[in-house]
């Protein structure tokens, strides 16, 4: 059975609802400090009232959660955006995608260097082009076409990143402290609609062209109205393995699962491949679940009644 350690795994909230993370992984107290948890908290709060006021204002779920996206990859705490970990070479590939549950389609960019913002490059591929997933030249491309904020590679590399890169051996396959990671957003606007958002920058040290889960649309995002809003993070390899976004949506639209049942089954899929992380989901009725296996999980959400609820660690029942 899934080590679920989020203390209060499912919230039943009232629409509209938002609900973000900004990774998962070792995120303990003591390794943390207070400093950067504080940091972190301030970044998640932030993108909760940012996806809120679009919602509060009427706007969509797929607004909201581009909304509550571009505030976190603009904060150097996360890795999305400006403070997104490097490759081996000590370069910068950012990858992102948006769902739109109203319309069952999807937009999502790959090993992108150059754009401020990926996930507003995913969304131009969802509406300006009749593609689902475009890489690298072509999207920058896109984005550029479409007037996206376009900045120097070296924008995005911060030196906490850096000095990551230079203590991780070759042979490592995970990152010798956790600084922030993949970040995300669901969300349930008043009309009924689902969306989903994601975006990351990889893992630390990963070969240049590598894509995770957060681009591959079933993977790492996914959004349908009839069944749930999902945005992944953890090990990337395990969630592609698992489908780790459409599990969750078959197992609540199939098999009648209630969707934090649905995640932790999923996140057990992904435990059989080696692979530890965790969700942020909410479906049609307003239900979040934001379960992990990881030793911890940015995240928070926030409904109709305004009381945002924001954890780290697996003592704090934030979800």
């Amino acid at each position: 059975m899934v080590r679920n350690r989020c203390t209060s795994p499912v919230w039943q909230a009232t629409a509209p609802v938002l609900a973000v993370h900004g990774g998962a992984g070792r995120i303990v107290p003591e390794e943390l400090g207070a400093q950067r948890a504080a940091a972190a908290r301030r970044g998640l709060s932030q993108s909760l009232a940012a996806g809120m006021t679009v919602l509060r204002d009427g706007g969509s779920a797929l607004d909201a959660v581009v909304a509550a996206v571009l505030v976190l990859e603009d904060d150097e705490q996360f890795n999305a955006g400006r403070g997104a970990v490097l490759t081996a070479g000590g370069g910068v590939e950012h990858d992102a995608a948006v769902a739109d549950g109203a319309t069952r389609r999807a937009g999502a960019v790959t090993c992108v260097s150059g754009i401020r913002n990926p996930v507003l490059a995913a969304r131009a591929v969802l509406e300006r082009t009749p593609h689902v997933l475009l890489s690298g030249t072509g999207a920058q491309e896109l984005a550029r076409r479409e007037g996206l904020a376009v900045v120097p590679v070296d924008w995005f590399v911060t030196a906490r990143r850096q000095q990551q890169l230079a203590g991780i051996r070759p042979s490592d396959r995970a990152e010798p402290e956790f600084t922030g990671g993949t970040v995300g957003a669901v969300a349930l606007d008043i009309e009924g609609h689902l969306a989903a958002a994601t975006s990351t920058g990889g893992t630390t040290g990963q070969l240049a062209g590598r894509v995770g889960d957060t681009p591959l649309v079933g993977a790492g995002t996914w959004a349908d109205d009839r069944s749930c809003a999902v945005s992944a993070t953890g090990d990337g390899e395990a969630l592609i393995l698992s489908v780790f976004a459409h599990e969750v949506d078959a197992l609540v639209r199939l098999a009648g699962l209630h969707l934090g049942a649905a995640c932790q089954r999923a996140l057990h899929e992904t435990e059989l491949r080696a692979g530890t992380g965790g969700c942020i989901a909410v479906g049609p009725d307003g239900t979040v679940a934001m379960p992990f296996t990881s030793a911890g999980m940015f995240r928070g959400a926030i409904d109709a009644t305004g009381d945002p609820r924001i954890g780290m660690f697996t003592e704090d029942n934030a979800c």
